[in-house]
């Protein structure tokens, strides 16, 4: 197809992807609210329930890094069309699954899905979309990237209010046929294949590296403590097999992942922003639903209705976000918005057990409102920067730093709140009225430290300067 008619059919081949990648995240999250009906059903524990989210982000981890190869190995027909295959084949896979073990190998097939079209979508957006329109359809991904799993757990609630968990597998299902129809219709070839050989010392030193981390990480999260061997050991084989892969392509001729991308300014800083970004993100979305639920005592539906406008303006924001980039940059508005999001977490870290849950909601609102600003203006930045041969590699490596900070933002925030919470019982005595305050104290200190993250996002903010176009 010529590049005429591929600017042409952009906004039908984005769709195709949008519908993809909005349907993976959603069932990265919205499994969540079925944990306590699917501990009964399989007569089994939180431990082993905990797996269905930890196999399927520590198969993100894994795959993410070798999108890049795949690529460039193989044409974006083929690639979204496996994909899809993946993500329809686990999703019919989960909803009919009667065994906890076929309802985790249904959730790892979709995560490969996933896997492949996160990288995928980003690379065909900068490849089909020239650089000064890109913020718009860089805004499009971010409405899916935050929205998707934001407005899981509302769905999800709603679901387990009135069937049971299999249907929300099955809810899915019909809008990855409609993806998968859309794409074998409207998606075409956008870059060129090149003879990529599989280096498989650095697929194995990638996935113990990225997958002992996102493992380790995961499991603090459960077991409420950094300091055990399973984790520190977890996470220390996994920095030293990303340290070894780094250095291993390095010296390769044809890197798997080329680090060339790291030799430019404003892609470091995007991709940052990204990860600190993305770990405030899915702190707070596991930390207020907690919090709703624990201290206020409201229904999982209710808890998940009253954090869904924040989802909702946020995925409308993430599109005006883009427009604003296209015309002004990231110089003013990345800053603003973060300062929006300091705003909300430093009133959001007060509150309490008399806290009104309109409080929770204006400030929540205005948190997204903030991370919309900053978050997309500065991705799509970063990617600005790199010339077209490295996109692949600059789109791979920016969605699997993003996956790995979802996972240890999440893990983190919920390990320091466990800490807390242990911390102040062992200190004032074990009662119902102790654990109670120790809960409250505990999301008070965990949203503190999303509150760190982002200042130390706004000081990154600063160093940010406009590319106009890229090599």
């Amino acid at each position: 197809m010529d590049s005429q008619k591929l600017y042409e059919q952009r906004n039908k081949i984005i769709a195709a992807f949008l519908v993809a990648a909005f349907i993976g995240l959603f069932n990265e999250t919205a499994l969540n609210m079925a944990f306590a009906q699917l501990i009964v059903d399989f007569k089994t524990d939180a431990s082993t329930i905990q797996w269905l989210t930890t196999g399927y982000l520590l198969t993100l981890g894994i795959l993410v890094p070798i999108s890049g190869v795949l690529m460039q190995r193989f044409t974006t027909r083929q690639l979204f069309s496996v994909s899809l295959l993946f993500s329809l084949i686990g999703t019919l896979v989960s909803a009919i699954s009667p065994t906890f073990t076929l309802l985790l190998i249904g959730r790892i097939i979709q995560a490969v899905g996933t896997a492949i079209i996160l990288p995928l979508m980003m690379q065909v957006i900068l490849m089909v979309y020239p650089i000064n329109q890109r913020g718009a359809a860089m805004g499009k991904i971010g409405l899916v990237i935050i929205f998707a799993p934001a407005i899981g757990p509302t769905i999800a609630g709603f679901v387990m209010e009135h069937l049971s968990w299999h249907y929300i597998f099955w809810i899915s299902l019909p809008f990855l046929a409609i993806s998968f129809a859309l794409g074998s219709k409207f998606v075409q070839n956008v870059s060129e294949v090149r003879p990529v050989t599989f280096d498989i010392l650095s697929i194995t030193l990638s996935t113990i590296g990225f997958g002992g981390v996102v493992y380790g990480f995961s499991i603090s999260g459960k077991l409420g403590t950094f300091f055990t061997a399973e984790v520190i050991g977890s996470i220390v084989v996994g920095a030293i097999g990303i340290l070894l892969f780094c250095l291993r392509q390095l010296k390769m001729e044809q890197p798997m992942l080329n680090l060339k991308v790291f030799t430019f300014p404003m892609y470091n800083i995007g991709i940052l922003m990204v990860i600190i970004v993305h770990m405030t993100i899915l702190a707070t979305m596991v930390l207020l639903p907690i919090y709703l639920q624990n201290i206020l005592l409201l229904a999982p539906m209710i808890a998940g209705l009253l954090l869904l406008p924040g989802g909702v303006i946020n995925a409308f924001m993430s599109v005006v976000s883009g427009h604003i980039f296209d015309r002004f940059g990231p110089r003013v508005m990345v800053p603003i918005g973060l300062l929006m999001e300091i705003a909300a977490l430093m009133a959001l870290r007060t509150i309490d057990a008399e806290t009104s849950i309109y409080f929770i909601m204006v400030f929540h609102i205005m948190m997204f409102i903030g991370i919309s600003l900053a978050s997309m203006p500065a991705q799509t930045n970063g990617l600005n920067q790199l010339p077209r041969d490295l996109y692949p590699d600059g789109s791979a490596f920016m969605n699997t730093l993003q996956q790995v900070a979802g996972a240890i933002g999440t893990a983190v925030s919920i390990t320091v709140m466990s800490i807390s919470t242990t911390s102040f019982v062992t200190k004032n005595g074990a009662s119902s009225e102790s654990e109670f305050a120790g809960s409250i104290l505990g999301v008070q200190h965990a949203l503190t430290f999303a509150l760190v993250l982002a200042i130390i996002a706004l000081v990154l903010s600063f160093f940010m300067k406009r590319v106009q176009d890229n090599k």
